[in-house]
């Protein structure tokens, strides 16, 4: 392999880049677009939950227990007139939750004996169960105190402190995790297009033919595109910083050796796909199924991959997006180095080196169109 031939096709794939703002546009403002409008949208913090509330006893004791729900923006009270009307307002979805007070419910608070009310939660919805659950037993446990204006004595006192993101503000999880699955997406579709275009004008061909060998067009294709999807990763890491006031507690050399890995397999993964597809339509099918789907349900971004079955828990070690998922967070909110992520980082080499070589091998093969 000889450099000057590197660069040389580095420098040729530079000046198209250039030449096509369409690329530089989708390369250095689609991440930052999708980080701001996404980062905004997604809300893992279940807010503003209409819940009917039904008061068969309309006293003092529910009132305060219905001033601690309203004030705490976790629900959106809407008071009904019968236990069948909240019901009905649970199977319209007008309501996930309801709670029914019967009467008599004050009597048997101040009387020492136990108050019960019911509370009705629409399980088709799962998203939410465990948050209204969790919530409506933090302020029974309030609202008990409140309303009997005494405090009990627990057995055992549990003082919980949440490190790396005390607020548990859901931005700063998301936008570290966004920025992974908008790069993988970014990183495939430059490659796959823009040479998928090549082999449809014709000049892929002509490229073919040089001497130059596959591993040298490889490395000269993929260069200027690291350079360029790096530009976009910085620009979503200034949103990610500045706009959302996400923390970054890590080493920036470590963050950007990742990026690096990450970013060079999926190009090169773009790169394969163009060889085999040829086709700008079915290039961008493709690098939406293995670069949009993986990315965003098995890498980690929503469902935690300890909890997905044996099967999909081992296959998602093949994927580079669970690994720099990893390393994203975790340097971002916990400030971690290379040594304590040795092993997403020996995963994002294996995977890296596998799929140049993989890219280089159809290369061979094709040269010959």
């Amino acid at each position: 392999m000889k450099i000057s031939r590197v660069g040389a096709m580095a420098r040729k794939e530079f000046f198209h880049i250039w030449r096509d703002p369409f690329t530089m546009a989708m390369a250095l403002l689609f991440p930052v677009m999708l980080t701001t409008i996404f980062g905004l949208a997604i809300e893992f913090n279940v807010k503003n939950i209409p819940v009917a509330v039904f008061d068969g006893d309309k006293t003092q004791a529910t009132r305060q227990l219905f001033e601690s729900m309203g004030s705490s923006n976790y629900f959106v009270l809407s008071p009904v007139y019968s236990q069948k009307e909240a019901l009905e307002k649970i199977q319209s979805e007008k309501a996930r939750a309801a709670l029914i007070i019967p009467p008599q419910f004050e009597y048997a608070l101040r009387s020492g004996r136990s108050a019960h009310a019911q509370a009705l939660v629409d399980g088709s919805d799962n998203s939410t169960i465990g948050s209204v659950m969790g919530y409506l037993l933090s302020i029974q446990q309030l609202s008990s105190q409140k309303i009997l204006e005494m405090d009990f004595p627990e057995p055992v006192h549990l003082q919980t402190r949440f490190l790396y993101n005390p607020e548990l503000n859901s931005r700063w999880f998301v936008v570290p995790g966004l920025m992974v699955v908008i790069l993988s997406i970014l990183s495939v579709l430059l490659t796959s297009l823009t040479v998928a275009r090549e082999w449809e004008n014709g000049s892929m061909e002509m490229l073919l033919t040089t001497p130059a060998k596959p591993l040298e067009i490889i490395l000269g294709k993929i260069l200027p595109y690291l350079v360029l999807a790096l530009g976009g990763a910085v620009f979503v890491y200034f949103v990610a910083r500045i706009f959302f006031e996400v923390p970054f507690r890590g080493s920036h050399w470590v963050f950007l050796l990742g990026a690096l890995l990450f970013l060079a397999t999926y190009l090169a993964q773009g790169l394969l796909i163009s060889v085999l597809t040829r086709r700008q339509q079915i290039a961008m099918q493709f690098s939406m199924m293995s670069g949009l789907l993986p990315s965003l349900l098995l890498s980690g971004f929503i469902f935690p991959v300890e909890s997905m079955p044996t099967f999909f828990y081992y296959f998602t070690a093949i994927l580079p997006a669970r690994w720099f998922m990893i390393i994203s967070r975790d340097v971002f909110l916990k400030g971690a180095g290379i040594m304590d992520l040795q092993v997403p980082f020996l995963a994002l080499a294996a995977i890296c080196c596998v799929m140049v070589a993989i890219a280089v091998k159809n290369f061979k093969t094709d040269v010959e169109p």
